[in-house]
């Protein structure tokens, strides 16, 4: 028996403690068990173990109490944590203080498999104390040794398991919906339906029909019956990309569903049950929009059943040389290329970016680079980087004595007329969505000093 790959099983449940043992052994993982908490410290003590899994409730020293026993004693290993009677909070509270994952009690064979993978692989990590690689099965992976992004994958994969709804906050380009499938492939409903919709890149006029759905007749066009992504949704996931731009009718009839549980299609003279797992996201903090009366607040506590914000990837820089070495390797397999490496210069270069579109605008930018590179190494003069701008673009006249909705329509004015009127480059400089900045547009036009200006010129209602 290999010391160094062996699992330690504390459970004092006498049957539980056999099944877990039964399953290791099947499984082919060495393995010991100990009955108690204060057994299992003194094992620790004389030789190394891969992985500790504990329960949670047990006689003088529970698992939590273990866990902290062994952190005290600085003995390097991953603790996993089982109890029949979790919740979310003592999930989130047991990883935020270092354990490596929660199984609630009863789970799966695949599901301890997949955790003990995870934690035998990490293993020597915990030894030497450094952090350790996450990443998913999805087509872009989370490559991540930043403790915020591991932390939060950590966090993501323990609820998981559970039927929250979930609310992913993040910046354009951090990965938001890459996020939601991997919390749908570490759940129950992983073999389950995955349906996603941008609330933002959907007309207002077709939002609602794209959501529920419609019968034959139910409206003029309506020639066939529709199934709406609720129901096509059924017994999996429902991602609403961008859930901030949805207009605030169609934000009612969304309540209700959530609520419910059930759908109405449109035409339809009877509701249809829900079972699904809805997984909504935000490039703007949602609580925001709600004090600035963009988004219904009993709304807002119903898809804010537990909250996860991506980290942009200024607040991850430590995370660049490994996505870096990533895409390129992804690059050269794109586009039929041999992977080649990056200077240190060119590295340093993308360090220090802003990076306002994030993990996305970073792959496109190393991507060329890749391709002008052409089989050499990539250098400073390789990177296509976009021109530097402020994060918030400075307002050209004092701020005294201007009202907030004075500073926002100048701000938005003087942004569209330093993008010659585009609309879509004057949204991604603001932080906003298209939709979002139409909406400022329309609410402009009503003062005839804006008419007679900057809104009334041709590219303004052009371009974009």
């Amino acid at each position: 028996m290999q010391a160094d790959k062996t699992v330690l099983v504390v459970e004092d449940d006498f049957a539980m403690r056999s099944a877990l043992a039964v399953s290791l052994r099947q499984m082919g993982y060495p393995y010991v068990t100990a009955s108690n908490g204060e057994e299992a410290i003194r094992l620790c003590r004389e030789r190394s173990f891969s992985a500790v899994m504990t329960d949670m409730r047990m006689p003088r020293l529970g698992g939590l109490d273990l866990f902290h026993e062994i952190k005290r004693e600085q003995i390097q290993v991953p603790v996993i944590l089982m109890s029949a009677f979790g919740t979310i909070d003592l999930a989130v509270q047991a990883i935020q203080e270092g354990i490596f994952d929660y199984l609630p009690k009863p789970f799966s064979g695949e599901r301890l498999r997949e955790t003990l993978e995870r934690a035998l692989i990490s293993s020597s990590s915990f030894k030497k104390n450094e952090a350790r690689p996450v990443t998913n099965d999805t087509d872009r992976p989370f490559l991540a040794e930043n403790p915020l992004m591991i932390r939060l994958l950590k966090m993501a994969e323990t609820i998981a398991a559970s039927q929250a709804t979930i609310l992913i906050e993040g910046e354009s380009g951090t990965g938001k919906e890459c996020l939601a499938r991997l919390i749908h492939r570490r759940s129950p409903r992983a073999h389950r339906p995955f349906i996603a919709i941008n609330c933002a890149a959907v007309p207002e006029s077709l939002l609602e029909s794209e959501l529920f759905g419609y019968e034959k007749g139910a409206f003029t066009g309506a020639h066939a019956k529709r199934l709406g992504r609720f129901l096509l949704a059924q017994s999996g996931t429902l991602v609403l990309d961008e859930i901030s731009d949805m207009p605030l009718a169609l934000q009612v009839k969304l309540l209700r569903v959530i609520q419910e549980r059930e759908i109405e299609p449109l035409g339809a003279n009877k509701a249809v049950p829900l079972d699904i797992r809805v997984i909504a996201t935000s490039n703007r903090p949602l609580s925001e929009e709600v004090k600035a009366g963009r988004f219904r607040e009993d709304l807002y506590y119903r898809v804010n059943g537990f909250c996860l914000r991506i980290p942009s990837l200024r607040e991850r820089r430590s995370d660049i040389p490994l996505l870096v070495d990533h895409f390129i390797k992804k690059g050269a397999i794109r586009n039929r290329r041999s992977p080649v490496s990056m200077s240190q210069q060119a590295l340093a270069t993308l360090m220090q970016q802003t990076w306002r579109g994030n993990v996305r605008e970073l792959e496109t930018v190393v991507e060329r680079a890749l391709l002008l590179a052409d089989g050499g190494k990539i250098l400073e003069e390789h990177l296509l980087l976009e021109e530097a701008t402020p994060l918030i673009a400075p307002l050209s006249v004092s701020s005294e004595g201007v009202t907030l909705w004075e500073a926002e329509r100048r701000l938005i004015l003087e942004t569209l007329e330093r993008t010659a009127g585009n609309r879509t480059h004057a949204a991604q400089s603001l932080g906003i969505s298209i939709r979002t900045l139409r909406n400022k547009i329309r609410e402009y036009r009503t003062d005839p000093a804006v008419t007679e200006g900057m809104l009334s010129k041709k590219t303004v209602g052009t371009k974009g």
